[in-house]
């Protein structure tokens, strides 16, 4: 027989999971780091997640002085309607060549500007060029907006002179007035705010005995290729999202054929008019394209080489 008699009472010992444990010894060890985000996280969670409440919106013919509550419930209407609009249709068309072309040229120059600084001797060139390729990040789009329109005005522009003075055109070329061009000036206007690889990444990749060029395709491409997946992923996610200051500034009523992207249409056709429940519809549909594109690009990154920004 147990000493102890019954088997109730034997005294037991309550046993952690290894697993619990470490979390918990992590949260102990920690502890100060996590006081620290508190604050960011409130931050996040008040202006990013609580107004995801206001989705509702979408599904009402909101008015804003009966409030959310009591407003009349018109289920998927709001998108109906945006669907069968070939406005919002051509805003969708619009978005995603202009993303594309952004993208395209942006994330290749910004690798391309990198590898060229790594391979510049001079340190005091490079750090010069650094520092300006990073000023437009400071420099508002109205300012910038105003350099291209200059840049490209029909009478007196640098690049319309450029081409007639080269007998490249014989009449000057109206950029900011015809469709065709939109895009491409968009993406080029872009060109100067894009230098998303840090340079210093490259000062490392280079080895005795190699040339330059077989440098950069066999060290220095391949060190960084985590890295351009990375802002790969992160740039899918941005397809619908072309840019509202930007287009916006560059767009008139010559190019709007061109320059109606999503985030126009919705500042045009639904706040300007008081539409709130139209542009949160609108809104939803943006917001789900991008995260589903987030989704499917972050999961073949991680099937190709286990890269992935989660």
């Amino acid at each position: 027989m147990s000493v102890y008699g019954n088997k109730a009472d034997i005294p037991t010992t309550r046993i952690i999971p290894k697993k619990k444990k470490d979390l918990i010894k992590t949260i102990i060890d920690q502890r100060q780091l996590i006081i620290l985000i508190l604050p960011f996280m409130a931050l996040v969670l008040v202006f990013n997640y609580l107004p995801i409440w206001g989705w509702i919106m979408a599904f009402q013919h909101y008015v804003p002085g009966k409030g959310i509550s009591g407003s009349q419930f018109v289920g998927i209407a709001n998108f109906i309607e945006a669907f069968t609009d070939d406005n919002f249709i051509n805003s969708i068309k619009n978005t995603l060549l202009t993303s594309i072309l952004k993208i395209t040229t942006g994330f290749l120059s910004a690798i391309t500007l990198a590898v060229m600084l790594n391979e510049v001797r001079s340190i005091a060139f490079k750090r010069t060029v650094q520092t300006i390729s990073y000023l437009p990040y400071f420099v508002s789009w109205v300012v910038a907006v105003n350099i291209v329109y200059m840049a490209l005005s029909p009478a007196d522009g640098i690049v319309n002179i450029l081409l007639t003075k080269s007998g490249l055109v014989k009449d000057p070329v109206p950029f900011m007035g015809e469709p065709k061009y939109f895009y491409w000036v968009v993406a080029l206007s872009n060109l100067a705010a894009m230098t998303g690889i840090d340079p210093e990444l490259y000062e490392a990749a280079s080895i005795d005995g190699a040339g330059r060029l077989r440098r950069i395709f066999a060290v220095t491409l391949p060190c960084i290729t985590a890295t351009i997946k990375i802002l790969l992923v992160l740039n899918i996610g941005n397809l619908m999202n072309a840019g509202f200051e930007q287009v916006y500034l560059l767009s008139n009523p010559s190019n709007i054929s061109a320059s109606r992207t999503i985030d126009v249409y919705i500042y045009t056709y639904a706040l300007r008019s008081g539409r709130l429940s139209y542009g949160t519809a609108i809104g939803i549909f943006n917001s789900t394209i991008a995260i589903t594109l987030i989704m499917i690009s972050n999961y073949i990154s991680k099937k190709i080489d286990g890269y992935g920004i989660f």
